[in-house]
């Protein structure tokens, strides 16, 4: 008789337990199956990042923007940064806004230095563009050239000097003698420009500049976009080529969100990557 009831006891301990055991399984399979359904419907509703175009000044090529790239690309951020032709500030406008036309959804569109100038403009030939971020950069009004702005305030090497002591003229073809394209000379652009890098980046920016045509910086803007647009201005505080006052004043007309570089020279993507970064991301996500 206990004999019996023993077995009983067992029986009915593990008929429990498998009952239980079966609960949880259910129960397991009915979360996981929750979160796959769910996964892909709050993907679809995520917003897509912006993204982000960076248009080099005058003096400068696409290199320039290495580090802000490698930064931006780490935060999931698709980046371009197309060659700007330095050949006329209208021409180059509508170069980068048919860049801009061929990529689908919203663009947070950078100008650095003259790069700046021709944002201003394209932005005007593009719907995507959603937001403008200055570095060290020009931000002209309707009428004004980079080269007026630059003598706006003093402190710049570019007008410290005759032009023909600052720029070295080179003609190139198909084009009028008097619209050479120019290169800054060694000691302008080492002072002017790579006041912050190394003797070794300085060395490197200076022999892989790319010139600009005369007639481009020298050229009126059209209808500027920042006025339409919401902007962003990065300032070297110890930019030598745009002097800082010049780009305060520029930023403050423009309505943008400010922020000064301690330390930063006029390149101040290449010394301080990670500051522009910043200022570039800030402007994503408050329109992203």
């Amino acid at each position: 008789m206990d004999l019996r009831l023993n077995r009983t006891k067992r029986h009915a301990w593990v008929t429990l337990g498998l009952g239980f055991a079966l609960a949880v399984a259910f129960v397991l399979i009915a979360v996981v199956s929750t979160r796959a359904t769910a996964s892909p419907m709050a993907d679809a509703t995520a917003k897509p990042k912006p993204t982000i175009v960076l248009v080099h000044g005058a003096w400068a090529n696409t290199a320039s923007w290495s580090g802000v790239i490698e930064r931006l690309e780490a935060e999931g951020y698709t980046v371009y940064a197309p060659p700007n032709p330095l050949h006329s500030l209208q021409g180059d406008a509508e170069s980068i806004a048919d860049f801009l036309h061929t990529i689908k959804g919203p663009v947070v569109l950078v100008g650095h230095s003259y790069g700046g100038a021709v944002i201003t403009n394209a932005a005007n030939y593009a719907s995507n563009v959603k937001a403008l971020v200055y570095v060290d950069a020009f931000a002209p009004a309707q009428g004004e050239s980079a080269f007026q702005l630059t003598a706006k305030f003093p402190g710049s090497v570019l007008t410290s000097a005759a032009q023909s002591e600052v720029f070295r003229a080179v003609a190139y073809p198909g084009d009028p003698k008097s619209d050479p394209t120019v290169y800054v000379n060694p000691t302008y652009f080492t002072e002017g420009f790579a006041n912050d890098l190394s003797a070794k980046a300085g060395a490197v920016a200076l022999a892989t500049q790319d010139p600009v045509a005369l007639a481009a910086v020298t050229a009126p803007s059209g209808r500027p976009a920042w006025k339409h647009i919401p902007s962003w201005y990065a300032i070297g505080s110890i930019d030598k080529a745009i002097p800082p006052a010049t780009q305060l004043f520029m930023a403050k007309r423009a309505g943008s969100h400010i922020t000064m570089i301690p330390g930063a020279g006029h390149l101040s993507m290449v010394s301080h990557p990670a500051a522009v970064t910043k200022v570039i991301t800030e402007a994503a996500q408050a329109v992203g």
